[in-house]
């Protein structure tokens, strides 16, 4: 699902990577190309069709490019990424921040271990609704409810745990811990967050427990993301973490995520469609390359398939490859390589039986 902008460009340069590595293994994998977005709901009215949805259901999983066009603007429940989080209840949205050698980070006092976290945003509900429930009042007051209940906090904070069990820790000291970020000292909802959090974390016993206010949250993420491993957070507080910790690690361009569920997964860089450099061929498709990896690691996990598992890897030490060389890479990390160039580049080192040792 390329979507708008730079949608379609980032997601047929990780079409080729996924192609690449699936060359070299016993797999068979089908795709299916859909349209949903906002140049679709110009034509049609609609953003996602039925049909669509109905294919999506069926499928492992749903790699997505990015959406929005410039005056173009739906009615809040009609976002096809909202339908999609709603309708396939995609709970759990997982975004890694990872400093990878030969990129440099603004952050001056960033060691040698570099950074390397990941924030686990919950996706179904608190400020993002999507429409539902709120409402305006004589053109003079508007209300947006936050809703923070048991169920959601309970399994996006157990996600958060399993994947810190499965993690080597902080990269200053590899100590494995759990941050519950919130604003518990000021709104009742995030109160009953941190408590919700607190019950959840009785069952891991030998993960360190941290909770940090989402505000000191940010100034941590600058001054010692070092000391960083698993994040956990409301939805909104995790969209805007994440941008920001992408920042740290050479920009929304290297920043990947997954969004998945108890049954379906979702997987797209979490940069716009950024109209303003869409058709020139020059935006990054890393962070889509790496979506698409993540896509692949998620089905093996899932499946217990150590195909797929292998086309995850293959693809993440190509992308480690290509960026320590440092002679393709796209303007936003200070190049001049195209976006077919980098996805060239890529694709080659998996050719090469790079991440096959």
């Amino acid at each position: 699902m390329a979507g708008d902008g730079v949608g379609p460009e980032v997601i047929r340069e990780g079409g080729k990577v996924i192609r690449a590595a699936l060359d070299r293994v016993e797999m068979n994998v089908q795709f299916t190309e859909l349209e949903m977005g906002y140049h679709l709901y110009q034509r049609t009215g609609v953003t996602l069709s039925k049909e669509a949805m109905d294919a999506v259901v069926k499928s492992d999983a749903i790699y997505f490019g990015a959406i929005g066009v410039p005056g173009v603007q739906a009615p809040l429940d009609r976002s096809p990424l909202g339908q999609l989080r709603k309708g396939l209840d995609l709970y759990a949205n997982v975004r890694p921040t990872k400093l990878y050698k030969g990129v440099e980070s603004p952050l001056k006092q960033v060691t040698e271990k570099g950074i390397d976290y990941v924030i686990f945003r919950e996706n179904s509900e608190g400020l993002y609704n999507y429409g539902k429930g709120e409402f305006i009042v004589r053109d003079e007051v508007a209300i947006s409810p936050l809703i923070v209940s048991r169920k959601g906090t309970e399994r996006i904070v157990r996600a958060a745990f399993q994947s810190a069990i499965r993690r080597r820790g902080a990269p200053a000291d590899r100590v494995k811990r759990v941050a519950c970020v919130d604003k518990a000292n000021s709104v009742e909802a995030y109160a009953f967050f941190r408590k919700v959090f607190d019950e959840v974390a009785k069952d891991y016993p030998d993960i360190k427990v941290e909770h940090i206010f989402t505000d000191a949250m940010t100034v941590y993420m600058i001054q010692k993301p070092g000391s960083l491993d698993v994040l956990v957070t409301e939805n909104m507080f995790g969209d805007i973490l994440s941008d920001l910790g992408s920042a740290t690690v050479g920009g929304l361009g290297l920043a990947p995520s997954m969004e998945i569920g108890d049954r379906h997964g979702l997987f797209q860089p979490i940069h716009g469609s950024a109209p303003d450099i869409a058709g020139r061929n020059i935006v990054n498709p890393i962070a889509a390359i790496l979506s698409g990896a993540m896509m692949f690691e998620w089905l093996g996990d899932r499946n217990n398939d150590a195909a797929a598992s292998a086309v995850a890897r293959r693809i993440e030490k190509a992308v480690e490859t290509v960026l320590a060389d440092r002679r393709v890479r796209t303007q936003d990390l200070g190049g001049q390589s195209s976006t077919t160039q980098v996805g060239d580049a890529v694709a080659e080192e998996i050719a090469k039986g790079t991440g096959e040792r």
